[in-house]
């Protein structure tokens, strides 16, 4: 060949020079790239996904409200029955061999009175005493019946009186004192204890003091000259015992605070908060007229404590979380305790956009609905635990049987968990009764071996598994104790799975 002319040579330099069309690609690909992790790095700090609120609440106000039949059967306490019951407290006054009851707002205030704490004082419980006494009488025939009296500051007694407490007399018998006298010793020199066989030189006054009482109250009334004594087994078992509108109560507020969880578990979706899931819950149960008590919300690792920890509230959900709640409502002064412990549906499979699958394939947003660190053995064993929890609440259930004592009920739950190999990590007692107050006696402990259930108690029953750094799981029923055969559930069904609870 010839040689080239020095204008083709030129030529040819030029164009070797120019980039080639793949090369201009693999530029723009890398520049594209760059920005997407700039991106992606700046959404992650200023970004974040933000589930629709509104959206989660209706759906679980609408899933609660589709049948709220919870409500059918329950009425409030009437008049007769709260009279009734002083009289079964006076007969364990005789037995007890005491010559009255004393106590003041609080929640027995409210089981005897029909006034609550608030109902007395909004505000705070005040240094001035106001106190219910209710004494035993006895009539020609030997039937003993309740007196109830007062004592209450003289400025309060009109007030006293507007409260509208159940009693068989016109007026309310109030011994009242001013401001510059001795409330206690005011108490002890009234009519109320004017007999001769309480005054003088014969024998102290004997009262029994409310487990609620107040410190310096008690006291007070042992200075003034009174002999005070603690509960009764026979004072505590008029409390234990429920009657048939008490259980209904108890049904209702229970059975409605799972229905409230369950309703709202398929609204849950991946980013909601503990706190968040919490106020959906509240509202939910605030929509059926339910009082807000206490709502424990605990997402994988703040689970494994049985109550949370200070600093919770903010962790997010996923698909693969265990979600523990721990509720507690009131309606028509009788409380709900219960607990459930479940995972949200999983992830829709649907078809993605161009766009949402650009967006998965450049990670451009976090992915809320896996957790951080998940595993299959992790998920697993999740599903084990909740099986274990579940086996150990049916032999606790099993057990709930009269005469059987408080502390075999709770050995039973604790030996299914103890042969699963997670002994160490049921933490707590299995129960405790419920009533007015959410916490009463008898206590499903190992150690309470003196304490025998009875026909009419009605106690949570609640095994609990919990691996600290990881998960807890905890099933909570109500259940009441029948004269006969199995003990009844008072709170709708049992939780079936950890997608159904």
């Amino acid at each position: 060949m010839g040689k080239q002319s020095k204008q083709e040579v030129l030529r040819s330099l030029v164009y070797e020079s120019k980039p080639s069309r793949w090369h201009r690609l693999f530029i723009l690909g890398l520049i594209s790239f760059n920005i997407a992790w700039i991106l992606r790095a700046w959404l992650f700090r200023n970004a974040e996904y933000k589930p629709n609120l509104h959206q989660v609440q209706k759906c679980a106000i609408e899933n609660l409200h589709a049948d709220t039949s919870f409500l059918d059967k329950a009425t409030p306490i009437g008049k007769d029955e709260f009279l009734e019951r002083r009289d079964r407290l006076a007969r364990a006054l005789v037995a007890s061999e005491v010559d009255a009851f004393v106590l003041e707002p609080g929640y027995t205030f409210q089981y005897y009175a029909n006034t609550s704490q608030i109902d007395w004082e909004p505000w705070e419980p005040e240094e001035r005493p106001f106190l219910m006494l209710i004494m035993p009488l006895s009539s020609e025939s030997g039937v003993v019946s309740a007196k109830t009296a007062f004592l209450a500051p003289h400025f309060e007694e009109g007030r006293v009186r507007m409260l509208g407490i159940p009693s068989r007399e016109s007026e309310l018998d109030i011994v009242t004192w001013e401001e510059h006298w001795d409330p206690y010793d005011t108490l002890l020199q009234s009519h109320l204890f004017a007999n001769s066989e309480t005054r003088g030189h014969m024998r102290k006054p004997r009262l029994m003091i409310d487990e609620e009482m107040r410190d310096f109250i008690a006291r007070g009334l042992a200075n003034a000259g009174f002999k005070t004594f603690g509960l009764s087994p026979e004072v505590e078992l008029v409390r234990q015992i429920k009657s048939s509108a008490e259980v209904e109560l108890l049904r209702a507020v229970n059975t409605g605070t799972v229905v409230a969880v369950r309703a709202m578990r398929p609204c849950l979706v991946a980013g909601l908060t503990e706190d968040e899931v919490r106020d959906i819950l509240d509202a939910a149960l605030l929509s059926v007229g339910f009082d807000l008590f206490f709502n424990i919300v605990l997402f994988e690792e703040d689970g494994a404590l049985p109550h949370g920890g200070f600093v919770v509230g903010k962790k997010k959900l996923t698909h693969e979380t265990m979600v523990v709640i721990d509720i507690g409502a009131h309606y028509l002064g009788y409380s709900s305790d219960i607990c459930r412990s479940f995972f949200i549906d999983p992830a829709a499979k649907g078809k993605q956009s161009f766009l949402g699958s650009f967006i998965g394939t450049m990670r451009l947003l976090p992915d809320v609905s896996k957790a951080p660190g998940e595993t299959l053995e992790l998920h697993a064993e999740k599903l084990k635990v909740w099986d274990i929890v579940l086996q150990a609440q049916t032999a606790a259930a099993a057990a709930f049987k009269p005469n059987n004592t408080a502390a075999n009920v709770d050995i039973a739950a604790r030996k299914v968990i103890d042969e699963a190999g997670y002994g160490y990590g049921f933490t707590h007692r299995l129960g405790h009764g419920i009533g007015v107050k959410a916490h009463e006696s008898p206590y499903l402990n190992k150690w309470n071996t003196k304490v025998t259930l009875q026909p009419g108690m009605t106690f949570t029953n609640e095994p609990g598994i919990y691996l600290e750094g990881k998960f807890g799981v905890r099933h909570e029923d109500i259940y009441l104790v029948k004269e006969d055969g199995d003990a009844e559930l008072l709170t709708g069904r049992r939780a079936l799975g950890p997608y159904d609870p």
